[in-house]
């Protein structure tokens, strides 16, 4: 099975991280994922996620990999931290701490492992075949009110 890979290398400026999601839209609709797709939203989600991590927690630069073996799409941030990643738990107020928790609520799998002198974050998801349905009724079909509940009389001025 071939597999394709595309890579970037990301600054250690969080500035960055924006640059890092057009390269990415940019490689997902030329692989066929596009931005009408669930699927182009979350993985731009994952990598905003992984590589504002990696950017502020070592401020360190970065290497951003996508790639594209059969029906899966993993995301991987390499960065020159040998620094584990840590979840946190983030109470109310705080403005961040809560990027891992989302990365394991929308990815199918994440780890992460030794690379080099640093580590590598990862993530896949699986691109699931959209399952036909029935086409949307038009909306000249749809009653104005929706059809949830009987229109009942208003009574004004005691009437």
């Amino acid at each position: 099975m071939q597999v394709l890979q595309v890579q970037m290398e990301v600054g250690a400026d969080p500035s960055e991280v924006g640059r890092a999601r057009r390269w990415a839209r940019s490689r997902l609709a030329g692989c066929g994922i596009g931005v009408d797709e669930p699927l182009e939203e979350t993985l731009i989600l994952l990598i905003s996620e992984l590589v504002t991590n990696a950017v502020v927690h070592t401020g360190c630069p970065a290497v951003l990999r996508m790639l594209f073996p059969g029906g899966t799409v993993r995301v991987e941030v390499a960065d020159f931290s040998a620094r584990p990643p840590r979840r946190r738990c983030a109470d109310g107020s705080e403005t961040g701490g809560r990027g891992l928790e989302l990365v394991d609520g929308l990815a199918d799998r994440w780890g992460w492992q030794h690379e080099g002198s640093g580590k590598s974050i990862w993530c896949e998801i699986d691109r699931r075949p959209v399952a036909p349905g029935p086409a949307p009724a038009p909306a000249s079909a749809l009653p104005l009110w929706g059809g949830a509940f009987e229109p009942h009389r208003v009574l004004t001025n005691g009437a």
